[in-house]
């Protein structure tokens, strides 16, 4: 009778052991996803925001300027015409920006040319309105290379936007997204701490095992 009631007791006091260690495993593993979760939020809201979304619109006179821009998940280029939006596709995207690649290449691009010829030519096309955008650098960064070093190039982005405003808009709340992301990056978990939290978990359940 006493073996029984001995054999009873020693199991109860393993398994009171198993669960103060299940307990102290789970209570170590919640603290870093705990942690770590406003931290995913905010990589999570960076990467969101990769992308740009610009809307040009085609003016009376034929020439195109932008009417509105900002950061999104994926780039997307909207095409206002005869009061009609429609979203270009990617081929439509290529084959704008190579035409003016060869524009830029043959020295006939308006992007290069002096803003005042510009104005007094009519404006910028669809295309050029396109690589003067924030867009420009996720849709064709080859032939940005080509055109950050141009003095006429940096003039003529702000004239193809609607407005002052417009542009300022535009240029402020890629900035403020550009900062978000750097400092979502700045505050991401290292991994050697991550790692280091399941070192410590596996080591205590190690010894309570022993």
């Amino acid at each position: 009778m006493n073996k029984h009631i001995r054999k009873i007791s020693n199991y109860a006091m393993v398994g009171g052991v198993g669960v103060m260690v299940m307990a102290t495993l789970q209570g170590c593993g919640d603290d870093p996803a705990t942690h770590q979760q406003p931290q995913q939020q905010a990589q999570d809201q960076s990467v969101v925001k990769e992308g740009a979304t610009v809307t040009i619109e085609k003016q009376a006179n034929g020439s195109y300027q932008i009417i509105d821009e900002a950061p999104s998940v994926k780039t997307r280029v909207i095409v206002v015409e005869d009061g009609k939006e429609r979203i270009l596709t990617q081929d439509e995207i290529d084959k704008l920006v190579k035409e003016e690649e060869a524009r830029v290449d043959a020295g006939t691009s308006k992007l290069t040319q002096n803003p005042e010829e510009v104005k007094e030519s009519g404006g910028m096309g669809l295309a050029g309105t396109l690589m003067a955008s924030m867009a420009a650098g996720m849709v064709g960064s080859f032939l940005m290379n080509k055109l950050m070093n141009n003095q006429n190039y940096q003039q003529n982005r702000r004239t193809t936007y609607k407005s002052p405003q417009t542009y300022s808009k535009s240029q402020n709340s890629f900035k403020k997204n550009a900062a978000a992301r750097s400092a979502a990056k700045s505050s991401s978990p290292k991994k050697s701490g991550f790692f280091s939290n399941k070192k410590s978990s596996s080591t205590r359940s190690s010894s309570f095992g022993g």
